[in-house]
């Protein structure tokens, strides 16, 4: 299985992503980023238009962090799947910091737009948040 296959067959696990019935699919940086070269696919609005491995170094650093459990990224969208690779808006960090704290972890030329604390409205797939933790969303416009 190719990896373009095998992260379309996870992101289409629980049907289409784009449907709000759909969970919102939740990926470890692994599942994104193995054989992941589809520049755009995050940090897409970037001027640097910066290489996913670029975000997958920098995002294993962070999760790395003694104040990080976790980190994903969250599907926004498949253009054409199976011939695309599936984007991602948002970053989600699993973390004690506040998010001005977390927007300070990004290099300008990889900043996000926006920082914030929560879930927003809707259905994620399940992502376990350790005691002490909350959710801090990276959000690129």
């Amino acid at each position: 299985m190719s990896p373009l296959e095998r992260v379309t067959d996870r992101v289409f696990r629980q049907g289409n992503p784009e449907l709000r019935s759909t969970p919102t699919p939740l990926l470890t940086l692994e599942e994104f980023f193995d054989g992941n070269d589809a520049v755009g696919s995050i940090g897409c609005n970037l001027e640097s238009e910066p290489d996913p491995q670029k975000f997958y170094a920098l995002l294993s650093d962070i999760r790395c962090r003694p104040d990080v459990s976790d980190v994903r990224l969250q599907i926004t969208g498949v253009d054409h799947p199976g011939e695309d690779w599936p984007y991602s808006d948002t970053i989600w960090i699993m973390t004690s910091a506040t998010p001005d704290i977390v927007a300070t972890w990004f290099p300008e030329a990889l900043a996000p737009n926006e920082t914030w604390e929560g879930w927003l409205k809707g259905e994620y797939e399940p992502c376990p948040v350790q005691a002490g933790h909350r959710v801090v969303a990276a959000w690129y416009d």
